[in-house]
């Protein structure tokens, strides 16, 4: 009883007196803001393997031809998937400056109509060589290989399993749709197409 009185009396105290508590700030981490970071690890792991794979040298410090070591079949699959969006990157970069392309709400590329008239001066060139049926390979290809990385994602994080796919493309989406650049299309979650402000 006395504690309780003690306890009231500084309470009053500290009210009348003008001191005030430290303002306590609580951050709860969203499950989305989990997964998020559950797939980035997995995607820098992936961009790390890549890295090493480019970097490892075929011969030791006495000369001797060296083998590198045995990677799964997934693996190599995953690190072919990241040089191909890395050698795309340009092109990527151009279509959608072009309104060619658009960052879907599935983590994926979308095509467009192939307009040349409004192509800025810079792209002027580039629009005019680039035909149709090259366009659709590079895109399926830089597709095919963002939907390889998304699974091995998956498969590379404990807490996924191939039923979290959809999850997964949403985050890919989210982080394209960040990384997206004034003026380019994205898709928002409930499948409509805007220009990125």
């Amino acid at each position: 009883m006395k504690r309780l009185i003690l306890t009231t009396s500084l309470v009053a105290l500290a009210t009348l007196s003008g001191c005030t508590l430290a303002e306590v700030k609580v951050n709860v981490a969203s499950e989305r803001t989990s997964l998020e970071n559950q797939i980035l690890g997995s995607y820098n792991s992936l961009s790390e393997e890549t890295l090493l794979v480019a970097s490892v040298r075929g011969v030791d410090p006495l000369g001797r031809i060296q083998t590198p070591p045995r990677k799964s079949r997934e693996q190599q699959d995953a690190i072919t998937a990241m040089q191909v969006t890395s050698f795309h990157a340009d092109d990527v970069d151009a279509f959608k400056r072009l309104g060619w392309v658009g960052e879907d709400n599935k983590g994926l590329l979308t095509g467009f109509p192939l307009t040349r008239d409004n192509a800025p001066d810079d792209l002027k060139d580039f629009a005019a060589r680039y035909q149709q049926n090259e366009f659709n390979a590079v895109l399926a290809e830089v597709n095919r290989a963002r939907d390889t990385i998304m699974r091995r994602a998956i498969e590379t994080n404990a807490s996924l399993t191939q039923a979290d796919l959809p999850k997964v493309r949403g985050v890919f989406a989210k982080l394209n749709e960040d990384t997206a650049k004034p003026g380019e299309k994205v898709q928002t979650p409930d499948g409509a197409w805007t220009v990125k402000k």
